[in-house]
C-alpha cells in the first residue's frame, strides 16, 4: 500500500493549489482525479470552457464593436455550434498541459480515478479499469468539487433540457432559451447567449437575484438586459416543464403563463460532488447540498487530519479563492505559519457585461450605519470609452465620511474585472479618497473612472477646514 504525506482529492483550482504548495514544502503528495485529464470542474465545465465561450462569443459577434457600427454589425454572420466548439477545445487542452507540466515540475503524483474513505487514513481508488488500488495518507485534502442540482420534477433529457456541464460539453446556437435560476452560472449563461442574439428568457423564483451585489449595480445590469431584448421574469415559479407537438419546450409558470422555446436550462444551485466518497468511513457529514464543514481559517474538517476546500465548502465558491484555500489548508497541514489573509477578495461575474465587486456595498454600509458618500463614473465619460465605443457601463465607489477611506468598488462594464484590482489594492491597503484625487492614472484609460469617481464623491463630501 503507497502512503503519502498528502492525499488530494480533486485537481481543480483548490487541489492543485494545495498539491503544489505541499510538494514545494518537500512533502509527497498524490492527486487523485476522476476524470481522463486533471483540471477538475474548474477547467472541463466550469470556469474556464464558461469563460471562453464568453470570449468566442464577443469575438465571432462583434459585440464590443456595435458601439460603432450598430446592433446589427456582426464578424461572423453564422454562428453556430462548431464555431464556439474550436476555440474551447484549444484552451482546455492548452489549460490541461500546464496543469500537467506544472505538477510533474513540482513533483506531485496524479492517478486516474475516483477516491472512496476506507478509514480515516485510507482510500480505495477505482481506476477506470474497475482495477483498484488502496491508497494511505497521513492527510488529505477533499476538493472535489460541485455538481450541477438536478431536481427530479425537472425533465432533463440532456438535448433540449439540460444543466451548465452538458451545454458547455457540447454548444450549441438555438433560436430561443429559457434560464431557470439567476444565479452566477444562470446570469452568466442568459446573457452570453443573449449576445449572440438569442431570445433569452431568465425566470428566477425569487424577487432579487445576486444579493451580494451592491443593489444600485444591479438595476443597471437589468436595464441594459432588457434594453436589449431580454426577458426577465423576477418573482416566477415554474410549476411544469414539457414539451409541445414540434418538440419545443413549454414552461409553465404559477401566474398561469406560458414560455415556449427551443432549448431550457436549468441553473438553479450546485451540490458537492460527495456522493461516492464514503464520508461515513472516516467520521465526516456533509449538509443538505453535499457540503463540508470547515474552519474558516484552516479549512479543517471535523477529523483535524481531513481538509476540504473550494467549491465543496460552499460560499464564495470562486476559483480565486478556492486557488488560496487550498494553499492555506496544505501550509497549516505542514505547520507553515500563514499571514491573514485580506479582509476583502474581489467578485467576478463573467455576465456580459461583467460585473466586478470588492468591499462593502451600499446596504452593507447603511446596515453598518457608517456615514458615507458615494461617487460615480460612467465610462463614456472616459476618453478611452469614446474609443471603445462604449455607450455603458459604470463605476461606483464608497468612502467613509469620518475617515475617508475607501469602502467599496463596485464595476458594471467592459474590463470590469481587470480594473477592480485598483480598488483592491487600494482597500486592503487602507487607502482613502486622496489616493484617486492625487494620483494620475494613464491617458486614455477606462481607470481613469476612478479618479472622475472620486472626485465625484469629494464634491459632495463636506469641507475639513
Amino acid at each position: 500500500m503507497d502512503t503519502f504525506d498528502l492525499v488530494v482529492i480533486g485537481s481543480g483550482p483548490a487541489g492543485r493549489r494545495a498539491a503544489v504548495q505541499a510538494a514545494k514544502l518537500g512533502k509527497s503528495v498524490l492527486v487523485v482525479e476522476g476524470r481522463r485529464r486533471v483540471g477538475g470542474v474548474s477547467v472541463h465545465t466550469g470556469t474556464i470552457p464558461s469563460k471562453t465561450l464568453r470570449e468566442t462569443v464577443l469575438n465571432l459577434t462583434g459585440w464590443r464593436e456595435r458601439g460603432f457600427y450598430g446592433r446589427s454589425y456582426r464578424v461572423k454572420k453564422d454562428i453556430g455550434g462548431q464555431d464556439l466548439d474550436q476555440r474551447l477545445n484549444k484552451t482546455l487542452e492548452h489549460e490541461v498541459d500546464v496543469l500537467e507540466h506544472q505538477f510533474q515540475r513540482n513533483g506531485v503524483r496524479t492517478m486516474e480515478g475516483f477516491a472512496r474513505f476506507v478509514d480515516a487514513h485510507t482510500v480505495l481508488v477505482t481506476a477506470p479499469d474497475e482495477s483498484e488500488l488502496l491508497v494511505k495518507g497521513e492527510r488529505f485534502l477533499i476538493a472535489v468539487g460541485t455538481a450541477p442540482f438536478r431536481p427530479d420534477y425537472i425533465p432533463f433529457d440532456d438535448d433540449i433540457v439540460l444543466d451548465s456541464d452538458v451545454l458547455i460539453e457540447a454548444p450549441r446556437v438555438p433560436r430561443s432559451l429559457v434560464v431557470i435560476g439567476a444565479g452566477v452560472i444562470g446570469i452568466e449563461y442568459a446573457t452570453i447567449f443573449s449576445a449572440l442574439d438569442v431570445q433569452v428568457t431568465l425566470i428566477e423564483p425569487r424577487e432579487t437575484f445576486l444579493d451580494f451585489i451592491d443593489r444600485e449595480i444591479i438595476e443597471e445590469f437589468i436595464h441594459q438586459l432588457r434594453d436589449r431584448g431580454m426577458t426577465i421574469r423576477l418573482g416566477a415559479k415554474v410549476t411544469s416543464i414539457g414539451k409541445d407537438a414540434s418538440g419545443r419546450v413549454i414552461t409553465t409558470l404559477e401566474d398561469g403563463r406560458s414560455i415556449r422555446s427551443d432549448m431550457l436550462l436549468f441553473a438553479a444551485g450546485r451540490v458537492g460532488a460527495t456522493k461516492n466518497l464514503g464520508l461515513e468511513s472516516c467520521g465526516l457529514e456533509v449538509d443538505n447540498r453535499g457540503r463540508l464543514k470547515v474552519d474558516p481559517k484552516t479549512f479543517q474538517t471535523d477529523v483535524p487530519h481531513i481538509y476540504a476546500a473550494g467549491d465543496v465548502i460552499g460560499f464564495p465558491s470562486l476559483a480565486s479563492t478556492s486557488m488560496e484555500q487550498g494553499r492555506i489548508a496544505a501550509c497549516h497541514a505542514f505547520g507553515l505559519p500563514m499571514p491573514p489573509a485580506p479582509a476583502y477578495f474581489p467578485y467576478g461575474i463573467y455576465a456580459v457585461p461583467e460585473i466586478s465587486t470588492v468591499g462593502m456595498s451600499e446596504q452593507d454600509v447603511k446596515e453598518k450605519k457608517i456615514p458615507y458618500e458615494c461617487g460615480i463614473a460612467r465610462f463614456r465619460e472616459t476618453s478611452r470609452g469614446h474609443i471603445m465605443g462604449l455607450d455603458s457601463g459604470l463605476m461606483k465607489m464608497i468612502f467613509s465620511l469620518k475617515t475617508r477611506r475607501l469602502l467599496g468598488v463596485h464595476i458594471l462594464g467592459e474590463g470590469a474585472t481587470e480594473l477592480i484590482h485598483i480598488g483592491q489594492a487600494v482597500l486592503n491597503l487602507k487607502g482613502t479618497i486622496d489616493y484617486f484625487i492625487e494620483n494620475t492614472f494613464n491617458y486614455p484609460t477606462l481607470a481613469e473612472a476612478y479618479k472622475i469617481a472620486a472626485l465625484d464623491a469629494w464634491n459632495r463630501m463636506p469641507r475639513v477646514d
